[in-house]
């Protein structure tokens, strides 16, 4: 579909007109009109909805072959594309151009490649036979065990603003690879993106009804995408709010959930840290997007010893940070989503300030270009806080981030501890030492999803998820597989254990082979 055209909804195999019209994308970096997105009506996602369920029967029976086949032309057809598609992404999110080809579109092609190979995998694994005594009824018998991995069915994957293609692909590819079919609802400020992909996978052969895609600004598109009755999970990635709404309607159904929620990241600074290599950490990953990452280490915790160090040093790192327009080569910080969300972000400096927090760095709104249009926050450094300030500890969503110090004799990490686990999030934290072994036993303590210890990298095979309120459930990697699936165990006893052994040997040495050939393609 051009892009000048009002976008439609994906529906069934079908392109269909909204039954709400049409609403204007903006460009967040000077507010002019991105394309139209369709606007759903609550009975246009039960369709979508009822089209993934009449599609699941035969999607499931698919073979792996065939679902890696089409995942990696999906992936071709997005290459191919990469061009155009990365230019609508930066234009939809305000994100720099290094960030919209290779997080979004670059990671979008990736993760469909990854789980296209995600199909082959084994999905049934023989137990081991046991044996059981014989009782006063008969003699004694030998029990097999086969654990296979079953689709859950239909997945409703709403997705957030910050990535319209890698976090769509992280949750789209693994659950088709798996033999689900999905219902995506995107974020209403940037769903175009979403429509490309849909676009790449109907190209690549996905038969009608297993991919369907419906936007919208009304709450009732995404209500309805929830708890629909044809719905058997939902995937979502966004704030802590949304996501205990949408886990309290799944919990009526006993739907299936993964929730990829919000995150205050600490990032623990020890007295023996390299504060050089702490600082290119802190400061290239909290500006990183605005600073709309979950993963971001907005909470540094640092011993006092080294506190006013890190003070300087990171305001003099943040002072060679570019903020402007993300198509300029250069630009580090572009824009926030919008100006709802510029406003939301400023009230928490302001609201730093009256709990006593003072601005080292930032804090203004930059004006960028002559006429000044954007929504755009200069990344600002809070300094002298405490961990009873809202701005430690609620999730502000851009480029903030607030120092604390703490105390302690030399190698006591006590506090330093005891203030990361102080916090209603725990998704990503990291740990910066110049003793590894000790840093791994901080790290070890910490109630985060993930540590970084000594680094911001992120392996990508690594399980991904959040303690407390940042989310339920792991994704990414195999971890993605596993969370699209229901383990389901099959049985059986004496003769027929033997039969169901040695089957399940001649499956799994048949997918080693077949795993080795590359997919046919039509």
């Amino acid at each position: 579909m051009s892009a000048t055209q009002p976008q439609r909804l994906y529906i069934g195999g079908e392109w269909v007109e909204p039954a709400g019209g049409h609403y204007e994308v903006v460009n967040p970096a000077d507010e002019s009109v991105v394309g139209l997105a369709p606007e759903a009506s609550r009975a246009q996602v039960e369709d979508a909805a009822r089209a993934a369920a009449e599609a699941f029967g035969s999607w499931s029976r698919t073979r792996p072959e065939e679902r890696a086949a089409i995942l990696d032309r999906a992936a071709d057809i997005i290459q191919r594309e990469y061009e155009p598609w990365s230019a609508l992404a930066q234009a939809e999110t305000g994100a720099p151009t290094g960030i919209a080809r290779g997080m979004q579109v670059g990671v979008g092609v990736a993760r469909f490649r990854r789980y296209a190979k995600g199909a082959l995998e084994a999905v049934e694994r023989g137990l081991p036979p046991q044996v059981t005594d014989a009782g006063p009824m008969g003699a004694a018998s030998i029990l097999g065990a086969l654990e296979v991995r079953q689709p859950v069915g239909v997945v409703t994957c709403i997705t957030s603003y910050n990535n319209p293609w890698a976090n769509p692909a992280g949750k789209v590819a693994p659950a088709l690879a798996m033999g689900n079919t999905v219902v995506v609802k995107p974020a209403p400020q940037d769903p175009l993106s979403v429509f490309r992909m849909a676009d790449a996978l109907h190209e690549a052969g996905v038969p009608a009804g297993v991919v369907n895609v419906v936007s919208g600004t009304s709450v009732e598109v995404g209500e309805a995408a929830v708890d629909s009755p044809h719905v058997d999970m939902v995937s979502f990635t966004g704030s802590t709010g949304v996501g205990q709404s949408i886990a309290e309607v799944c919990g009526r159904t006993m739907k299936r959930q993964l929730m990829e929620l919000g995150g205050k990241g600490a990032a623990i600074v020890l007295a023996d840290a390299d504060l050089d290599a702490a600082v290119m950490g802190i400061g290239t990953t909290f500006s990183f997007y605005s600073g709309q990452i979950c993963t971001a280490p907005t909470r540094v915790i640092v011993h006092r010893s080294v506190y006013e160090q890190l003070v300087e040093k990171l305001t003099g790192y943040l002072a060679f940070m570019k903020v402007g327009d993300p198509g300029v080569r250069g630009t580090v910080v572009g824009p926030v989503i919008s100006a709802a969300h510029r406003d939301r972000v400023e009230s928490y400096i302001e609201l730093g300030k009256k709990e006593g927090a003072r601005i080292a760095f930032g804090g203004e709104r930059p004006v960028v270009g002559t006429e000044g249009k954007g929504f755009y926050v200069a990344p600002t450094l809070l300094v002298d806080c405490t961990n009873d300030m809202r701005v430690v500890r609620e999730e502000i969503f851009g480029p903030v981030v607030v120092v604390v110090p703490f105390d302690g004799a030399a190698g006591d990490d006590e506090e330093a501890v005891a203030l990361a686990n102080d916090s209603d999030f725990g998704l990503i934290s990291y740990v910066w030492s110049g003793d590894s072994a000790r840093a791994f036993r901080v790290a070890r303590r910490l109630r985060a999803g993930g540590v970084g210890v000594n680094t911001i990298g992120r392996n990508m095979e690594a399980p991904f998820g959040g303690f407390k309120r940042s989310g339920v459930g792991r994704d990414v990697g195999s971890y993605a597989l596993h969370a699209y699936s229901e383990i389901q165990s099959i049985g059986t006893s004496t003769k027929g254990a033997f039969v169901l052994v040695l089957a399940t040997v001649l499956v799994l040495a048949a997918k080693r082979i077949l795993g080795r050939r590359p997919a046919r393609r039509p």
